[in-house]
């Protein structure tokens, strides 16, 4: 069993630390930062969740016990990691508003929600949007 152990807590730290490469490479060798940002919040995410997942094993395995705190750390990084991504998006779509023209349409009344006003024809909603209506509507 120590064997066995020893390998998959190896097996995670090796491939958590080859998401990790991954995400440092492509940070550092894409062109852009709509292109640069993809990487490092996908790859190193599931490379630190590799390395707490192989740390969690081995508390499990060694002590008996499960610690929260790597559980926590992984929670943490899984939440925060789509959402600073998102803000980062959006001030550089903010900020390059040049590019708005080459975008394609979205096909319903509604346009891109980083550079169009919602439109103004009452309560009219797309089809995607309305939720079911009740009787007083």
């Amino acid at each position: 069993m120590d064997f066995l152990a020893e390998l998959l807590v190896s097996a995670l730290i090796v491939i958590g630390g080859i998401f990790g490469l991954v995400g440092s490479y492509g940070l550092v060798k894409l062109p852009d930062l709509m292109t640069r940002l993809h990487s490092p919040t996908k790859s190193s995410s599931l490379g630190i969740g590799g390395v707490l997942l192989a740390s969690m094993i081995y508390g499990v395995w060694q002590n008996g016990w499960l610690s929260t705190h790597e559980l926590l750390i992984t929670l943490f990084v899984f939440l925060t990691a789509p959402i600073t991504a998102n803000f980062i998006a959006k001030a550089f779509l903010h900020r390059e508003r040049d590019k708005a023209g080459r975008l394609p349409p979205t096909g319903t009344s509604y346009g891109w929600a980083s550079y169009d006003a919602p439109p103004e024809t009452g309560d009219e909603e797309p089809d995607s949007l309305a939720g079911p209506r009740s009787a007083g509507n």
